[in-house]
């Protein structure tokens, strides 16, 4: 009578099962070395295995068979139970690859949306870090939602911050803007005067002169706010500003 068993594997086994808790906890290992623990305890038990075989198939004496019956079951019962934990282990590193594939994904993600971003700003091409638009669009929501006196305030210290920014022109304009919407001329002449010198190509320059031509009327500055009037006509004839101009020119005489 010839069983399947696993004999002088005893000491093996014993070392499998002293194994598979560090094994199983597959959280301590990275990708390469959890592959390798799975593959050698693979090789562990199939070892076991053969060289049980081998043992048994040179046992002639029957009651010797017998008691290497009972512990070839006892050992395929450890055995069954180091599989088992295999693949916990196998679907550990599984999980564990998925979460940081995820991790990757979302951390490149977020990585692209720090990055600067090339768009267009009044008519150019510019490269624009977040940052800068979030402090930009922070400060033009203070704008429109009439906080005039905290929108200067943030467009000022746009300015500060952000002195070659690409939204530098507008956020000069719209500072003028604040002040005027406050009724303060005195603090709007410089501010839109100043866009005027440093951006004059800026869409929004002839708005500004403008407005300057205004602040002056309504200080009863009428030499002054003719002046403007006639510079803007000069400096972007055609536009609608300058056609606005002529009219306030004709008023004022």
């Amino acid at each position: 009578m010839k069983f399947p068993s696993f004999r002088t594997s005893v000491l093996a086994a014993a070392l499998l099962v002293a194994l598979a808790p560090s094994i199983a906890s597959a959280g301590l290992f990275d990708d390469d070395e959890a592959r390798k623990a799975i593959l050698d305890l693979r090789a562990k038990v199939d070892a076991v295995n053969a060289r049980l075989d081998t043992r048994l198939d040179t046992k002639a004496d029957k009651s010797s068979a017998l008691d290497l019956a009972n512990q070839n079951e006892l050992l395929r019962a450890e055995i069954a139970k180091l599989r088992g934990q295999l693949e916990v282990l196998t679907n550990d590193l599984a999980n564990t690859q998925r979460r940081q594939q995820d991790f990757y994904v979302d951390l490149d993600n977020r990585l692209r949306k720090m990055e600067p971003k090339r768009m267009t700003v009044d008519g150019k091409e510019a490269t624009v870090d977040v940052n800068e638009q979030r402090a930009y669009d922070a400060a033009l929501a203070l704008f429109k939602a009439a906080d005039y006196k905290n929108a200067a305030t943030a467009f000022s210290s746009f300015m500060a911050n952000y002195p070659q920014s690409a939204f530098a022109g507008s956020a000069q304009y719209w500072l003028g803007n604040s002040y005027y919407a406050q009724r303060d001329c005195r603090a709007t002449i410089p501010a839109m005067q100043q866009l005027v010198k440093a951006y004059p190509d800026h869409p929004k320059a002839p708005d500004a002169l403008l407005n300057v031509a205004a602040c002056h009327t309504e200080l009863k500055e009428k030499a002054a706010a003719k002046k403007v009037l006639e510079s803007l006509i000069t400096q972007y004839p055609g536009t609608e500003a300058a056609d606005a101009a002529k009219h306030r020119l004709a008023n004022l005489k």
